[in-house]
């Protein structure tokens, strides 16, 4: 009997030293997100590897890219062939553009690994989405990336401090009931209860330029600094637009020159902090100065029940966003937030099995955006609801993937999840909804043309250069640097897709 035991023992240590060294064997995968808040994740990925383990055969590591950093760490390790950045975040208005990215070659084609190992994906995610990543790649037609199911329309608001708001003596009805160009007796006023040190006005300038003009992202532009406009029809999206379905440079209209003038004027007045237009300085003074509450109007691209979000709760203010538009599909949105493997990455299988895994599986889902239950959170009723630790562990759930298959929140309610499906089922499409300009024949006149706009074009949607002077200036540049060639070339393009459609 003890010769039975001792053979049992001794067999039961083989095999958990043999589990042990196969589990130290697994290859490490790692992942790049964009716009997180994560200081500790080493809870998160201590549950998240045991939970892999067996179904993705590797072990994950992440860097978590903030809205400041992730451009230059995502270009970088795509163009320096980082074999240790398997995975990154891409999407249609990223420095990594989805579409030029994959079209050069830094992307893994997927469609094969699809059928091998994404049964499970495909039933996750829409076959809309599945169809708005497919795209002509550097290897053909085909998907390049996982398209995260997220907010699949756009819907930009007005980000407002009722609190602040109603101390200077206004509503939020008196606010709805202004334009963007009666906005100054409210910073005036602001500024005489807040002191000279106060910025009112936190714009993500690029953002507010669009609201304000009713212009939108075109897929396929220059991703850091959009080149192009296509004009909204503000009163219905899915109707042609005031200057038809036609691209413009957008630095050339009279809807911008308007636009920047008042800009200027705001800045001049002290109601725009000077670091927001600068490149460096802008995303973060932006997201730093929310979180403190201290402002009066700011810019949001809008997602449904961002309200409920902890960068909203946590500002101690009462926030109301205020649609410029109804919400609208179009090709940016539905590439808004999308995951590829990179060609460099030595495991694009495993980096795979893991992004369908993650869009597919809500354990593993809610495990990467809401962290460890009992350390992160706790359920009240099935509910999530965040301890203090979610501070420490915040990344943007957004960026992330298929946020449907998360749980509902305690500041969310019950039932947040369908609602939120309801909400985009019911958008519309714009008139041009699924094109995509290649600007592969113009990859050079883009290449100096993203070089010109960026001397100019953030400072000046910030309000800090005077376009009086530097306008002309910006636009003989641009002109110089091949714009009409480039403009004329995507308004073939568009042409020919509207003619087809």
């Amino acid at each position: 009997m003890k010769k039975l035991f001792a053979l049992i023992l001794a067999l039961a240590m083989i095999l958990t030293a043999t589990s042990f060294a196969l589990a130290e064997d697994l290859p490490t995968i790692t992942i790049m997100f964009h716009g997180s808040n994560v200081t500790d994740d080493s809870a998160v990925l201590e549950a998240v590897n045991a939970y892999i383990e067996d179904k993705v055969g590797a072990k994950l590591e992440v860097v978590w890219g903030t809205w400041g950093d992730f451009d230059e760490k995502a270009t970088n390790a795509l163009l320096s062939g980082d074999t240790g950045i398997d995975m990154v975040f891409t999407c249609s208005w990223s420095a990594d553009e989805y579409n030029t990215y994959a079209k050069n070659g830094y992307f893994v084609k997927l469609d094969d690994l699809i059928a091998e190992y994404g049964a499970d994906l495909t039933a996750a995610i829409p076959e809309s989405l599945m169809q708005a990543a497919t795209i002509e790649g550097a290897e053909g037609m085909g998907i390049y990336a996982v398209n995260g199911f997220k907010d699949t329309a756009t819907q930009n608001c007005w980000d407002v401090n009722v609190t602040l708001l109603n101390e200077l003596g206004y509503t939020l009805d008196d606010f709805k009931a202004m334009s963007f160009y009666d906005f100054g007796e409210l910073f005036a006023k602001a500024k005489e209860v807040k002191g000279d040190a106060f910025y009112p006005f936190l714009v993500e300038p690029m953002v507010l330029e669009r609201m304000v003009t009713g212009s939108i992202i075109v897929a396929g532009d220059a991703g850091s600094t959009n080149l192009l406009s296509l004009y909204l029809n503000q009163e219905d999206v899915s109707a042609e637009g005031p200057e038809g379905n036609v691209l413009l440079n957008k630095f050339a209209t009279e809807e911008y020159k308007k636009f920047v003038e008042k800009m200027h004027e705001y800045y001049e007045a002290g109601y725009v902090d000077p670091s927001l237009a600068v490149a460096e300085t802008s995303n973060d003074t932006r997201t730093n100065t929310q979180k403190t509450g201290e402002y009066l109007i700011g810019t949001q691209s809008y997602a449904y029940g961002y309200e409920f979000s902890a960068d909203v709760l946590d500002r101690g203010i009462e926030v109301a966003f205020v649609p410029c538009t109804d919400p609208y599909v179009d090709t940016t949105a539905s590439q808004g937030a999308m995951m590829a493997i990179s060609t460099a990455s030595e495991h694009p299988v495993e980096s795979f099995k893991f992004l369908a895994l993650l869009n597919s599986d809500p354990t593993l889902m809610t495990l990467m955006n809401y962290g460890v239950e009992g350390v992160h959170y706790t359920l009240e009723d099935g509910l999530v609801a965040f301890t203090e630790e979610r501070a420490n562990y915040s990344p943007w759930t957004n960026g992330m993937g298929n946020v449907t298959i998360l749980p509902d929140t305690v500041d969310e309610g019950a039932g947040f999840r369908e609602a939120f499906k309801a909400y985009y089922a019911g958008a519309k499409g714009i008139p041009c909804l699924g094109f995509v300009f290649n600007n592969e024949a113009v990859a050079n006149e883009m290449a100096a043309l993203g070089t010109v706009a960026a001397q100019y074009a953030l400072a000046l949607d910030a309000g800090a250069l005077d376009p009086e002077a530097t306008l002309p200036e910006f636009l003989d540049a641009l002109d110089a640097a091949g714009m009409q060639a480039y403009v004329d070339a995507a308004n073939e393009q568009l042409s020919a897709y509207m003619a087809a459609k």
